[in-house]
């Protein structure tokens, strides 16, 4: 944890220019939710709760401390996001395999398990999409169909009866996929998902930061990002690395994994 907080202090002193804080325009979410909500269109597909438990999906779960470590992160989160007026946030890891995956997928649950809130988790890792399988929900269709075909958007969003959460899975395998994300069809995507409903919160799956471009090429069309690191797997000149290479984005944290506690967001400031 102390080589964490190092590596962090380290960026942060790297940094150049003033920090700043966008002033938000949009309304305060706990003051417009929505009361209810019905899903006529969205497909519903039940996440089996036997699968969740076996990938480590605990967020919807009976109170235990991990679920309680979930919470804490959500509340960090909304505050970071909410204080900016962002609603559009990226989840991703230095590495591979270093749990942003199941850290997106709890997240998200947790956020939609709040009251009120309502959640879009975006499967945007093209080359290796895995929301669906941590979920157990069967789907032969999402993102990269929306974007190679002509089907619409809303036909491919799942609803896995987890709290508000909306799933738009990452469908098949796709090459170039740090191009597909830039691609002007996507980019359109975006602005939609951050403007159509502006108390939603849109999470975004996204790839290893360190093994392709497509974090630091998608990252404009984000608010801010979150790190997910690995106890005892995740090495410093990593975290270090990445940290260097997200400079100028905005960082609301990191998640240390598998760690005491499992979940740590260390306090960083967001810059630009």
């Amino acid at each position: 944890m102390d080589r964490l907080r190092i590596a962090l202090d380290r960026a942060k002193d790297k940094r150049e220019g003033p920090e700043t804080s966008a002033p938000s325009h949009r309304p305060d979410p706990r003051q417009v939710l929505p009361e209810s909500i019905v899903y006529k269109q969205t497909r519903s597909v039940e996440a089996p709760l036997s699968h969740l438990r076996e990938h480590r999906i605990i967020a919807a779960y009976e109170e235990n401390e991990y679920v309680h470590a979930y919470k804490i992160l959500r509340t960090q989160v909304l505050h970071r996001m909410r204080e900016n007026g962002w609603n559009m946030l990226g989840v991703t890891s230095p590495g591979e395999k270093e749990g942003k995956t199941v850290t997106a997928v709890n997240l998200a649950i947790s956020l939609a398990m709040e009251e009120g809130q309502t959640v879009l988790l975006v499967d945007a890792d093209l080359s290796n999409p895995g929301v669906h399988r941590v979920l157990g929900i069967g789907t032969d269709q999402g993102l990269a169909e929306y974007l190679l075909e002509d089907i619409p958007v809303g036909s491919v969003l799942v609803h896995p009866g987890l709290g508000r959460l909306v799933l738009l899975p990452g469908g098949r395998r796709m090459g170039r996929s740090a191009e597909r994300l830039t691609s002007p069809k996507m980019v359109g995507l975006t602005i939609e998902l951050k403007h159509r409903y502006p108390t939603r919160m849109v999470l975004f799956d996204l790839p290893p930061l360190l093994h392709s471009a497509d974090v630091l090429a998608f990252s404009p069309h984000l608010d801010a990002l979150l790190l997910v690191v690995e106890a005892g797997r995740t090495k410093r000149e990593e975290i270090e690395k990445a940290l260097h290479l997200l400079r100028g984005i905005p960082i609301i944290g990191m998640v240390l994994n598998k760690g005491r506690g499992n979940v740590i967001v260390p306090q960083t400031n967001p810059s630009k």
